[in-house]
Parts: structure tokens; C-alpha cells; sequence
């Protein structure tokens, strides 16, 4: 059997199951779309994909196609809709199966319903569990049923803890089937993307650029060499740094590295050096991801409407107000300092985000939904159920029981960067 492995965000070999089915085959073909409309400017001036984390996925692209050459294969790049090129593809290699991950988003969960609706009944499309943290069916509540509250979330996880197993990289796959080796080789850039390329940052916090490869080292870095994640509860709302935070979320969101595999070297860790309050609370940030992912499988579109999954009646706002904060012109010098940060790099602390998107709806009194999607473009770590879960939450229309968080900026600043060195680094 000839099998198309299509990767969307599981840019690893590691803990990939589609990989461990596709190495018995007689011949595997991985391939990656990159569809234009990513990349291009919206209605509203926005971009799904934007200039940093295009360059990120670039680099993991090429760092995971170097990693398959080493199995004796490779990875098709191809620039294109899924639902056009993968069909298309099967039929002129004579493919006889498409397996991908699964998906939680609803635009992702209809792409895939798109790609297998245009196959011939001949070709089959196999999708399995691949970026969750836990299988579905060994939470201790149904789907339908998970918890609303965070809080009630994890007390239930941790009362009853499923497996968390992270599966062996495969050690060999099968050559591309006949017939694809006339496909050029090489990995696209960003100027195919229609993008002026990234450049560095030296400013920047974010300690790796993109791939499996990068992920793993700092993941080592950050659990073994410098030991951070013992510090983590204490350092992780600082602004700025090498290790004040995991700086994993990238990786998490690119699908460089599993959640399942991060637990698993922290259980290794705990079991070696001892579990602290920190190396919990790293923990604890997985299970919120876990958190927003469940629940936007759950509640689908609705975790995109301005009035959130209960109707609730936020800001509507959408002037000039929202330029000029996402420009980093609001005039007030930490908000213009964070979102300066931002822009120019693509991160921005959890902390320096929660401040800004506060600030955005409570002071500004805009709509969440546009800060949403600024972060969607401009963030290298985007990830679908965190960012708009989050969003959510500080407008008070997501899983927040207080109904949304307001942030004071100057008691904020006064707190979080007194000498001012963090708007000194990131004031123009």
C-alpha cells in the first residue's frame, strides 16, 4: 500500500503516529501545503499567517525535511489549497491512502472534510489523535461533557490522570512512490510566500528558530542543562529574558515538539532531580492548553462570536483607537513598549499579553475579537484554542467564572517593571 502522510502542525518525527502507521507501507509520500490565502491581507487589513511566524514555519519545514532525508525520504513543499493538490496527487501517483492528525478547529476540521469529500472512493482518508496531551478516551468525562472552569478541569484530571505515553520517532520509512522524484526538490521562501524575509531580532526572548530539531535542544537546555523549569513559578510573569518561561509554546504550536513528550521529560526530570512548585506549574500551563483545545472542539464556532460561548456584551469598538494599538502609537509607554515587542519579534510574555489585551478592550473599549487576530498574524506561537480561549477570557465571554480580567497598567508597570529597562528596551 502507497500511502501520503500530510503534515499540517505535527512538524516532528517524534511521537507521530501517522508516521509509525506509514512506515510499514510500500511507499510514502510527506507532504506539506502551504495555501497563498495564509498570507495574503483580509478585509480588515489582517493576515492569517504573518511575517515571523512564516519565517518559523519555514524553518521547521526545512528541518523536518532534512530529517526525513535521513530515513531515506523526504518532504514535499507544495504552495496550494490541501483540497486541490493531495487529491491530485494520489490520483497521479496511484496513492491508495492519506493519513493526517486530527483536528479541534472548525476551519481546520473542514479542510480535512474537504480533502476527503474530492478523493475517488478508491482512496481513503485516515486521520488520527496526534497534538492532544491525552486520548480522548481516557479523560474522566465525556466530550460533551468537560468541565466549563478551569479549576474543575484539572481537579478532575488529576483525580483521575489518563496516560500520557509519547511514542518512538520510526527508525526507517519507505521511499516516495514512482514518479514523485520528478517533483522539484528544495523548500520554498518567503518571497513565494509574497514575504519580505523576517531578519533578526536581537531583541528577542525567543531563544530558537524553528524545527524539531531546536525544540528538542532547548526542551534538553531548559530541563537538564540549566535546570529553569525549577525556577519557572517564580520567573514566569517577567517581561523579558532567556529563561524567565518555557518558550515553549512555539514548538507547541507548530507541532515541533508533543505536549506528550514535554511531560514526559518533565516526569523524567521530577523523577531524577524531585518535583517542586515550579516544575508543577509547567504542568499546570500544559493542562490550560489542553483546556482550550477540548473546549473549542466542543463549542466549535461559537468560541469566535463577539458575545463568546454565553452571549455576554463586550466592547463593539473598532476605530482608530485599535490602529493605534496595534501600531504601538497609543501614547501610553509600557502598552506601546509591549506591542513595539510584538511586532518586531512575533512573542511577547504571557504576562506583557494579558496587560495589552485588557488594555485593548477595558480602556480602549475595542473589540476583543480585533486584538485576536492581530495576535494571530503577528505571534510566531499562535495557536487556535489558546489565543482566542484567552481572548475570551479577558473580555469576559470565554471560561472565566469572574467575568473577565481587568489589568490596572500602572500598578501593572509598577509591578512588572519598575526601573522601566523593559520599555527602554522596546520604546522606538
Amino acid at each position: 500500500m502507497s500511502v501520503l502522510v500530510w503534515f499540517k502542525s505535527d512538524l516532528r518525527l517524534d511521537d507521530n503516529p501517522a508516521l509509525l502507521v506509514a512506515q510499514e507501507s510500500s511507499a510514502c509520500l510527506p507532504v506539506y501545503c502551504l495555501d497563498p490565502d495564509q498570507f495574503r491581507t483580509d478585509q480588515q487589513g489582517m493576515k492569517s499567517c504573518g511575517q515571523r511566524r512564516a519565517a518559523y514555519l519555514l524553518d521547521s519545514l526545512a528541518d523536518l525535511d532534512m530529517s526525513l532525508q535521513k530515513l531515506g525520504s523526504g518532504l514535499l513543499v507544495k504552495i496550494g489549497s490541501a483540497e486541490l493538490i493531495l487529491p491530485q496527487l494520489c490520483m497521479q501517483l496511484g496513492i491508495d491512502q492519506i493519513i493526517c492528525h486530527d483536528e479541534h478547529a472548525p476551519d481546520e476540521q473542514a479542510l480535512v472534510q474537504r480533502v476527503a469529500s474530492a478523493l475517488p472512493d478508491n482512496i481513503r482518508l485516515i486521520s488520527l489523535q496526534s497534538n492532544a496531551l491525552f486520548a480522548h478516551e481516557d479523560l474522566p468525562f465525556s466530550r460533551e461533557k468537560i468541565p466549563q472552569v478551569f479549576t474543575r478541569f484539572r481537579n478532575q484530571v488529576e483525580k483521575y490522570p489518563p496516560t500520557v505515553k509519547a511514542l518512538a520517532a520510526p527508525e526507517r520509512l519507505p521511499g516516495w512512490p514512482a514518479g514523485a522524484s520528478a517533483f522539484p526538490a528544495g523548500q520554498p521562501s518567503m518571497a513565494d510566500l509574497g514575504l519580505l524575509p523576517a531578519g533578526d531580532e536581537p531583541r528577542s526572548s525567543l531563544p530558537y528558530i524553528g524545527g524539531e530539531m531546536p525544540a528538542k535542544k532547548w526542551l534538553d537546555d531548559y530541563l537538564w542543562v540549566s535546570q529553569a523549569v525549577r525556577q519557572y513559578k517564580s520567573t514566569r510573569n517577567q517581561l523579558q529574558g532567556h529563561y524567565f518561561s518555557s518558550k515553549l509554546s512555539a514548538a507547541l504550536a507548530h507541532g515541533c515538539l508533543s505536549p506528550r513528550r514535554i511531560v514526559h521529560e518533565l516526569q523524567r526530570h521530577e523523577q531524577s532531580l524531585g518535583a517542586n512548585e515550579s516544575t508543577y506549574w509547567l504542568w499546570f500551563e500544559l493542562l490550560w492548553r489542553e483546556f482550550f483545545r477540548l473546549n473549542l472542539g466542543l463549542h466549535g464556532k461559537h468560541f469566535f462570536l463577539h458575545g463568546g460561548l454565553n452571549g455576554g456584551s463586550p466592547p463593539k469598538g473598532n476605530d482608530q483607537r485599535f490602529c493605534d494599538w496595534s501600531t504601538a502609537n497609543t501614547g501610553q509607554s509600557f502598552i506601546d513598549a509591549c506591542m513595539n515587542e510584538l511586532n518586531a519579534s512575533g512573542f511577547l510574555s504571557n504576562r506583557a499579553r494579558q496587560i495589552v489585551a485588557s488594555y485593548l478592550v477595558h480602556d480602549l473599549q475595542q473589540d476583543w475579537r480585533l486584538g485576536a487576530a492581530w495576535f494571530q498574524q503577528q505571534l510566531v506561537d499562535y495557536d487556535v484554542a489558546s489565543n482566542w480561549g484567552n481572548w475570551a477570557y479577558i473580555a469576559g465571554v470565554g471560561h472565566d467564572p469572574r467575568g473577565g480580567r481587568i489589568f490596572n497598567v500602572a500598578k501593572q508597570v509598577e509591578q512588572h517593571d519598575p526601573d522601566g529597562r523593559y520599555v527602554a528596551v522596546w520604546s522606538r
